[in-house]
C-alpha cells in the first residue's frame, strides 16, 4: 500500500531551464517523507499515514539518518498549480534501517505522467547514544503494511 502525499510546487523550485531543480526534487522527497513518518504535536494536515510513529520534535528519543539516495529522473517536472503525487512506500526493512521509495507524478488524473523514481535508506538511530537503534516491535508492525517491492529503476548498461 502506498501513501499519496500532495505536494504544491513553489516557483523558486524552477531553475533556468524552466523545470524543476535536481536539488529541489531531493526536498519535496524530503518533504513527503516527513509528512509519511514523522509524528508532530500539531495536528491536521493533508496526509493520513500509519507510518508516522517516530517523534519529530526536539528532544525526541530517536533521530534519523540518511545513509543513501538514489534518483532516477524519468523526465523534466514543468511548473504547474495543482500538487504533485508522491507516491511513498517500503521497499525494505531490516533490522534498524528501511528503504523509503518514491514515484513522483503529476497531479491525480487520467493521465497523470511518472516524473521520477527515488529511494532513500534511512537509519534509526538513538539520540542519547548516536547508535543505531532497532526498529521496534510496533514500527515493525505498522510498517509492514506499506512494504512492497523496491522501485525498480532502469537497468544500466
Amino acid at each position: 500500500m502506498r501513501v499519496h502525499v500532495p505536494i504544491h510546487l513553489r516557483w523558486g523550485d524552477l531553475d533556468a531551464y524552466n523545470h524543476v531543480n535536481n536539488v529541489e526534487l531531493m526536498r519535496l522527497l524530503e518533504e513527503a517523507r516527513v509528512r509519511v513518518f514523522w509524528r508532530s504535536t500539531e495536528e491536521g494536515g493533508d496526509v493520513d499515514s500509519g507510518m508516522a510513529l517516530i517523534e519529530a520534535e526536539a528532544g525526541s528519543e530517536t533521530i534519523t539518518l540518511i545513509a543513501r539516495h538514489e534518483v532516477e529522473y524519468v523526465r523534466p517536472i514543468p511548473y504547474q498549480r495543482p500538487p504533485l503525487d508522491i507516491q511513498v512506500w517500503i521497499g525494505k526493512l531490516g533490522g534498524a534501517s528501511l528503504e523509503v521509495n518514491y514515484e513522483v507524478f503529476g497531479a491525480v488524473g487520467p493521465d497523470q505522467p511518472l516524473y521520477a523514481r527515488a529511494s532513500s535508506s534511512i537509519v534509526l538511530v538513538d539520540a542519547s547514544t548516536s547508535k543505531p537503534r532497532r526498529i521496534t516491535d510496533e514500527e515493525r508492525a505498522a510498517w509492514t503494511r506499506y512494504l512492497e517491492e523496491p522501485v525498480a529503476f532502469t537497468k544500466r548498461g
